[in-house]
Parts: C-alpha cells; structure tokens; sequence
C-alpha cells in the first residue's frame, strides 16, 4: 500500500529522535489504552510506535474460537490478543514533553472485565474502528463512554475498504460532537503519534472542563 497522504487537517506527526532533551524537564507519564473491536488494529498500531519491543499476549485462534470470534472480512487473521498488548513512546519535542505507556485491549465482548482493570489510571483511550465490521465498535464506545473516561475514534484505513467521512462514523456511532473522530493507518507510526497527540489533548480538555464536552477536530489508525 502506497504511503498515506496526508491532507491539512490530518493529525499526523512525523517523530524524530531528540538527543538532547531539556534539561531538567521531566516527561509527563501518561496511560493511553488502544481499544476496538476485534481485528481492528490494536496490535499493530500499538507495534507501529512503540519504541520497544512491545509485549504482546498474541494466541493462535483455534477451532475452539469458531463458533464466538467471527472472522467476516477477516478470513487471513490467524492469531488474538487474549490479555493486553504493551509498548512505550517518548514524545520529547511535544510541548510538554511526554512519556506514553499503550496499553492494547483484547477486542472481544467476553474480555469487558479485564477492560475495567486496564483502564484503572489511564488518561483516555483510543477506539479503534474497522469500518468493514462496525458493529464491533459499539461495545467499546459504551464502555468508555460508561466509565466517563475521555476518548477518540479512529478510522483504520484498510487496504480495499470503503472510506467513509468521519462525520458518517460519528452518526452512525452516535456519537456527541465532543468525541474526536479521526481517520489513520495503523501500519504507520506518524500517523499512530498524531492520534495519540489527539487523544491528550482531548483528555486535557475533558480534565480542565469537568466534562466530555469540548470541540472535536475532524482530520484524518491497521489490523491487529
């Protein structure tokens, strides 16, 4: 697949080393969830950033899983996340210089539990939508929403699927107009930063706030 173009009002960033950080300024650690439906591409935009090797909890699926995990439009999937995925992104030159821990959700209904216990400290979430198999995205849009805990939805930009406008998302996930609906390639870790940048400055603004509410910016996440 050719590499994304992004327009003017993507959130795309490019990330470049800084080797000399300023001194004395500690980063701000923040805990960042990757949420979604299943096969939506939590694995592997939480792979395309981070700047370890990312701990994944990858299982094959088995014949055990046929009758529960629907592979519709999925038919090449081969293995599930079945605890959390991990990895770590330093985020230096950003105005206020960032340590992002991401935290990658299994995508399954039955998995809510262990939802609750990775979003215990984390500052907001990342939904990401498969926009093939939408329907898999409402669990996770009620969970947070539930919870009060901030959140973005990105559009993952499969290779072959429909691109549909943010706003169309937004309306047939009903969401409020405070919720950021971007679009991005998850393979693509420029893009994967400028979602997370999104995401904290929502979290800002929901924090300074009190509420949900805040302007959403509408710009433009592959599978696990």
């Amino acid at each position: 697949m050719p590499s994304p173009t992004p327009r003017p009002d993507d959130p795309a960033v490019v990330l470049r080393p800084s080797p000399h950080p300023p001194v004395g300024v500690a980063p701000t650690v923040l805990k960042i969830l990757i949420a979604g439906g299943f096969g939506a591409g939590k694995t592997t935009a939480v792979g395309a950033v981070s700047e370890i090797t990312p701990l994944s909890t990858e299982e094959y699926l088995t014949e055990a899983s046929a009758g529960v995990d629907s592979l519709a439009g999925l038919e090449a999937k081969r293995t599930t996340t079945v605890a959390f995925d991990f990895g770590r992104l330093s985020l230096p030159d950003a105005p206020v210089p960032l340590e992002l821990f991401l935290f990658g959700t299994p995508g399954q209904d039955r998995f809510v539990d262990l939802w609750y216990e990775l979003a215990r400290g984390a500052v907001g979430a990342v939904v990401l939508v498969d926009t093939r198999r939408l329907e898999s995205s409402f669990t996770p849009v009620s969970f947070f929403e539930d919870i009060d805990l901030p959140f973005v939805v990105a559009l993952n930009q499969f290779d072959g699927a429909h691109r549909y406008h943010p706003e169309q998302v937004r309306t047939a996930l009903e969401l409020p107009t405070s919720v950021p609906v971007v679009t991005c390639d998850a393979r693509d870790p420029n893009h994967v930063a400028g979602v997370l940048l999104t995401l904290v400055g929502h979290a800002e603004t929901h924090t300074s706030t009190g509420r949900s509410s805040c302007s959403a910016p509408t710009s433009t996440l592959q599978e696990a």
